[in-house]
C-alpha cells in the first residue's frame, strides 16, 4: 500500500504549478503541451484572446502562434470532441465510451430516456447519416430536420432538434467534428474523423483517463462523480495541511527519497481563466488561497476585477488579477487595473509587467496604459 504523502499548502502549490507547465520550464510545442494537459478548452469568448490560444500562450511563451493550432486542427494531431480538444490518439479511450452509450440520462419535459428519444428519430439519425456519407462535412443547417419526435426542453435547446441529435451521435461515436468554418462546426462521419486504433474497454479507458487527469493537475481531490478532481484513486494519497479532503498526487512530481515537490524556477504568468490552476474556485481557494470568479455575466458596477479578468501567477503563489481590453480595431492593448490580492514586491512587478508586454506583443496590439 502506497504511504500517505504529507504536504504543505506550498509543497501542493508547486506540484499544481509544475504540472501545468506554469515553471521556467516550458513544453516543447503545442501536442507535448496538451499531452499533458490532456484536452484544452474551446470557449466562444474572446475578450483578449479564444481560451485555448491563451492557455497555450501562457505555457508556451511568444515561441506559440495561432497558427499551430490550426495546423494541428487541419492535419488531425488534435480533434475536437465535446468542445473540447484532444490528442488525436486519446479519441481512442473515449471511443469506449461511445460504443457503451445507453443514454441513461432522463428527460425533465418527456420524462423518457435520451436512449428512446434517439430510437423516436431513427429516420432523422439516418437522414442525417445518409447526408454526411454523401457530401460530408457539413454544417448543422445543412442537415435534415425529420425528426418526428421534437425536443423539448426549458431552456435554449428547445425545438433544436438537428443540434441535440447531433450531441447524442457524438455520444454514440456516429459523427464527429470534422473542423469549423469561423464559429459553425464541421460534420462528417466520425469514421472519417477519428484515428482507426483499437478500442480499449471502458474500465481500463476510464482508469487511464483518470491517470492522465492526475498528471495534468498533479494533485487533486479524491471526488467522486463531479467534474472536478479524480473519481478514482489512481497516484497516491495524501493529505495537506490544513486542508480537508482525500487527496491524490501523481509521484511524477516528488522527489523519491524525500516525498516533497521536484524544485523549480519560478516565473510570472497570465492565466486564462479556464486554466486549470483556477478551473476549481475551490481548490484555488483551498491551495493558493485565492478567490476568483469570472465577473463576464455581472453588471459592470458589480465587478470587483472586470470583464475577464486574468489570474496573475508568480511562482508558486496566484497574486492578483489583471483586467486588460484588447482593442484590435484601435490595434491597442490597454491595461485597466492590475489588482494586488498581495503585495508585489519590486522583482514580481518587474516580472508581471515583461508578461503583459510580452501579451501584448504576442496579440501584435501596442500596449497601453491608463493615464
Amino acid at each position: 500500500m502506497a504511504q500517505t504523502h504529507r504536504l504543505s499548502r506550498q509543497d501542493a502549490r508547486r506540484i499544481a504549478v509544475r504540472a501545468q507547465f506554469l515553471t521556467g520550464e516550458r513544453p516543447a510545442d503545442l501536442l507535448t503541451l496538451v499531452r499533458r494537459l490532456t484536452t484544452l478548452q474551446l470557449d466562444p469568448v474572446s475578450a483578449i484572446a479564444p481560451s485555448a490560444e491563451l492557455v497555450a500562450w501562457s505555457k508556451l511563451g511568444p515561441s506559440y502562434r495561432p497558427g499551430h493550432l490550426q495546423d494541428a486542427l487541419a492535419d488531425r494531431r488534435l480533434i475536437e470532441l465535446r468542445a473540447f480538444l484532444h490528442p488525436a490518439e486519446d479519441i481512442a479511450l473515449y471511443r469506449a465510451a461511445m460504443t457503451a452509450w445507453s443514454g441513461n440520462r432522463r428527460l425533465v419535459n418527456l420524462g423518457i430516456l435520451h436512449r428512446d428519444w434517439v430510437a423516436g428519430n431513427d429516420r432523422c439519425r439516418r437522414d442525417i447519416l445518409d447526408r454526411l456519407r454523401a457530401e460530408g462535412p457539413l454544417p448543422s443547417r445543412a442537415l435534415p430536420d425529420s425528426c418526428d419526435l421534437p425536443w423539448e426542453s426549458t431552456g435554449w435547446t428547445n425545438n433544436k432538434n438537428v443540434i441535440r441529435l447531433l450531441d447524442f451521435m457524438v455520444a454514440r461515436g456516429e459523427v464527429a467534428v470534422a473542423g469549423r468554418k469561423g464559429r459553425d462546426r464541421l460534420w462528417d462521419l466520425a469514421e472519417r474523423v477519428y484515428p482507426d486504433d483499437p478500442i480499449i474497454p471502458v474500465d481500463e479507458a476510464e482508469w487511464e483517463l483518470e491517470r492522465r487527469r492526475l498528471a495534468a493537475l498533479g494533485i487533486a481531490r479524491l471526488t467522486g462523480p463531479t467534474q472536478f478532481g479524480v473519481r478514482r484513486p489512481v497516484g497516491e494519497p495524501a493529505v495537506v495541511e490544513g486542508v480537508r479532503g482525500e487527496w491524490r498526487v501523481d509521484p511524477a512530481y516528488l522527489d523519491g527519497p524525500s516525498g516533497l515537490p521536484v524544485p523549480f524556477a519560478a516565473r510570472a504568468a497570465l492565466l486564462s481563466p479556464f486554466d486549470w490552476v483556477v478551473y476549481d474556485r475551490v481548490r484555488a481557494v483551498d491551495l493558493f488561497e485565492f478567490e476568483y470568479l469570472l465577473e463576464m455575466y455581472k453588471p459592470a458596477a458589480k465587478r470587483r476585477w472586470g470583464y475577464y479578468a486574468l489570474p496573475i501567477l508568480y511562482g508558486d503563489q496566484l497574486v492578483g488579477k489583471l483586467d486588460a481590453t484588447a482593442d484590435r480595431k484601435a490595434g491597442l492593448f490597454t491595461v485597466n487595473a492590475v489588482h494586488q490580492d498581495i503585495p508585489f514586491t519590486a522583482d514580481m512587478t518587474d516580472a508581471i509587467n515583461a508578461e503583459i508586454a510580452s501579451l501584448a506583443a504576442w496579440l501584435t496590439l501596442d500596449l497601453a496604459k491608463p493615464s
